[in-house]
Order: structure tokens, then sequence, then C-alpha cells
């Protein structure tokens, strides 16, 4: 038996089960994408048209080469789109289960409100909570180890950007607080 005969085998406990209902179908997914791929193109190129896609005496306009880009863009989504919809005749497969759905939802929710927190709280401060609040709530980590672990990244970060490279970042009413 050679050494590629090997196959590992991993269990994940947390791994979605194999029964969970699809949310949506991949075909769906394709159309969806294919329609904003193609009101995007849409609205690039009516915008780099209002600025002028053509050429004048000193060469192309401002929009000149954007608009053809759009054009492009504009070509293939229909593509997509028209191939997408032959083909939801046949069977399409499921995009995403339920299960799946929310393993991701546990990661983009968070995400985004660290987005949002950033803008209220400052970059240090949702770093930590972000770190934190992964490692606690989806990795099941020790509190103490998260804390420990989002503090010693976030005061990293803190060194790294704003002390050794002085590179503004978004800060909050903590960093105000501590004259920074």
């Amino acid at each position: 038996m050679s050494q590629t005969d090997f196959e590992i085998v991993v269990e994940d406990p947390t791994a979605p089960e194999d029964d969970s209902p699809s949310v949506v179908s991949s075909g769906t997914i394709e159309i969806v994408v294919c329609l904003l791929l193609l009101a995007l193109a849409v609205t690039l190129g009516y915008d780099n048209w209002r600025t002028g896609a053509s050429w004048d005496a000193t060469g192309p306009e401002p929009g000149y080469f954007p608009f053809y880009l759009s054009v492009i863009l504009a070509g293939g989504s229909l593509y997509g789109l028209i191939a997408a919809l032959l083909a939801r005749r046949a069977s399409s497969g499921t995009f995403v289960t339920r299960a799946q759905g929310r393993r991701v939802l546990a990661v983009f929710v968070p995400t985004l409100l660290f987005c949002l927190a950033t803008q209220f709280l400052g970059l240090y401060v949702a770093s930590f909570l972000l770190i934190a609040g992964f490692m606690r709530l989806v990795g099941r980590i020790a509190l103490w180890k998260s804390l420990l672990t989002a503090f010693a990244f976030t005061a990293i970060m803190f060194v790294t950007f704003d002390v050794a490279f002085d590179v503004i970042m978004p800060k909050g009413p903590l960093e105000a607080a501590l004259g920074r």
C-alpha cells in the first residue's frame, strides 16, 4: 500500500447534519447574482456615459474605459442569466441548507456588528469584543483564555499600528479618554 492510499478522516461534531432542509437552490442564487451584476453594470454604464464615454480632441473622456468595462460586465451578466435560466429546467443542487446557513450567519452577524461597532467604539475596542466573542461563543473556549487572547491581540495591533507606524485608525471614546 502506497502513502497516497491512506485517507485521514476527521469527525467534526459541530458539522451540519446531512438531512438539513434546503434553503435555496444553486440555480436561484445564480440568477440573483447575475441580476445584481447586471444592475451594477447598468448603473456604472449610465454614470460613465453621463460623465463622457467617447473621444474628444485630447483623447478618451473620463468615462470611456469604465463605460466599456460596464458593457462587458453587462454582457457577461446577460450570458450568465440566460445560461442559468436555461439550466433551471434541469435539476439544480442545493446551494445552502438550513444548518449550513446557521453556521454562516454565526460568522456574518458578528462581523457585521463589528463593522458597526467600529464606527462608535473604535477599531481596538470593537476588535477586542469580536475576538473575545468569537472565541467564547463560537469556539467555546474558556472565558479567561478568550479575554487574554483578545487583549493581547488588540494590544499588539495598537502598538504596531498606532505607536510604531503612526497609522490613523478609527478611534472611539476609550482612546479619547486615554488621550490618544
